[in-house]
């Protein structure tokens, strides 16, 4: 029999057990589709590190006398139209949750269905695949405190080594025509971290050096004390359940509290497939009546780091440096955006996701209704982060701000540089506050009162 490989959100070759059914089929086709659906709306930095990574990933085939077919176009012609090329009798996948891949799936599963090709599932990019959790009476759970004691109850297996002896085939020994892996040039000023599985598991091993301190560190922007692993784990260079396992001997608080972030992950993949509308429209639709602000002026400041509170715009411009910003900042900046801005919760989580490298819909839209009151767990809405304290209580020092903030990175021009006073923004350059936060927030308050009677 001989079989295609199908790779999405699992680039990478080994603990990958769709590879392995699909090796234990016979000859492997490895495949990728650039579909136009999700490249369109990817911003610069995941069109940049995708490309990347399938670089990563065929250069680890050529090793073993293969290489990644990219092809572009509809993945249901696409995907047909390769597997009759090889004159394959299966297509092997990891599955798909996700509002669109879950439809697209069942399209292509269709058109394969008709042309006499077997369409395989086999493990999911989640430790335990959405759906499979459920409370006493059959039901997802909206809140994740049971989700995450279920999650864990129930396990999920080991890793498994990548498949050998595979007879790997090619696209380019038949008719059907294949393209060059994307390279597209990043905008002046974003760099993107490392690419691939072989990265992955060394920022992993990085960080496991240090993950005893992790559940005091995390909520430090300033210190490097988390993971990094998100970008790796959205693209799947490595699978959650290698980094469970490396965790599963570890004791302590913070090898705890890393595993419950992988619990978050899995908890926000199974809202949303419960609930595919919330990656658009409000959990909570009761949030939906609340009077919002048009956005304008004040989210294009925000955007690019110029609201005059150094902690939100060292977030923002971390962000369009890096790709990448601290999961405390995430919320801070969000807060800001939704409650002191009293701009509505998608335009941030777009702005995030155009230019996340990690941008992953479940967490990030699901993070953001967090912060917005609207979500599952909710963080109640009057619950408003003051940005200047939380500057004050997690980057103590100002090591942060400093270092993303380049108008008050002088410690002897900018004593302060979470309150930095009028006199001192005038002298460096930086603007003032763009609003009152005091008032804001009394503002936001009054509007929450309005949808709560």
């Amino acid at each position: 029999m001989t079989s295609v490989m199908w790779f999405r959100r699992d680039l990478r070759l080994a603990d990958n057990p769709a590879l392995c059914a699909a090796a234990d089929d016979g000859p492997v086709l490895p495949l990728f589709v650039l579909d136009p659906t999700l490249w369109g709306p990817a911003g610069p930095s995941r069109r940049a590190y995708l490309g990347a990574s399938l670089r990563s990933l065929d250069a680890s085939l050529r090793q073993r006398q293969a290489g990644l077919s990219v092809v572009r176009g509809d993945p249901v012609r696409r995907v047909v139209l390769a597997a009759k090329a090889v004159g394959a009798e299966s297509v092997h996948v990891s599955a798909d949750f996700g509002p669109y891949g879950a439809e697209r799936d069942r399209r292509v599963e269709e058109a394969l269905e008709e042309a006499g090709i077997a369409f395989v599932r086999t493990g999911s990019p989640y430790a335990v695949d959405p759906g499979t959790v459920r409370n006493g009476s059959g039901q997802n759970f909206k809140v994740f405190t049971p989700f995450s004691r279920r999650w864990a109850d129930h396990g999920w297996p080991s890793p498994v080594d990548a498949p050998t002896g595979v007879s790997w085939l090619s696209l380019d020994d038949t008719e059907e025509s294949t393209t060059e892996i994307p390279d597209p040039d990043l905008p002046a000023g974003l760099e993107l971290p490392e690419a691939g599985e072989a990265a992955a598991h060394s920022q992993w091993e990085r960080f496991l050096d240090k993950v005893a301190a992790y559940d005091d560190d995390r909520d430090r922007p300033g210190v490097d004390g988390t993971s990094r692993m998100s970008v790796h784990l959205k693209y799947g260079e490595v699978h959650p359940r290698q980094l469970l396992a490396d965790l599963s001997g570890r004791t302590g608080k913070g090898a705890s509290t890393y595993r419950t972030e992988l619990a978050w992950r899995d908890f926000y993949a199974d809202v949303l497939h419960a609930r595919p509308d919330s990656a658009r429209e409000y959990y909570k639709p009761e949030f939906a009546k609340m009077p919002y602000d048009r956005p304008g002026e004040q989210l294009e400041a925000w955007a690019a780091g110029r609201t005059g509170y150094p902690i939100v715009d060292a977030g923002m411009r971390q962000l369009r440096a890096t790709g990448w910003m601290h999961n405390r900042v995430r919320m801070i900046v969000a807060s800001f955006l939704v409650k002191d801005l009293h701009v509505e919760w998608q335009h941030g989580a777009r702005h995030f996701l155009h230019w996340l490298v990690d941008g992953d819909l479940a967490s990030n839209n699901h993070g953001w209704q967090w912060t917005a009151g609207s979500g599952t767990d909710a963080s109640p809405f009057f619950r408003v982060f003051n940005p200047t304290t939380q500057g004050q209580k997690f980057d103590p020092p100002g090591d942060y701000v400093r270092r993303w903030v380049e108008e008050l990175s002088d410690p002897d021009q900018v004593p302060d540089p979470h309150d930095p006073d009028p006199d001192t923004r005038d002298l460096v350059g930086y603007p003032p506050p763009m609003v009152d936060h005091k008032e804001e927030r009394r503002e936001a308050l009054d509007r929450y009162e309005k949808i709560r009677g």
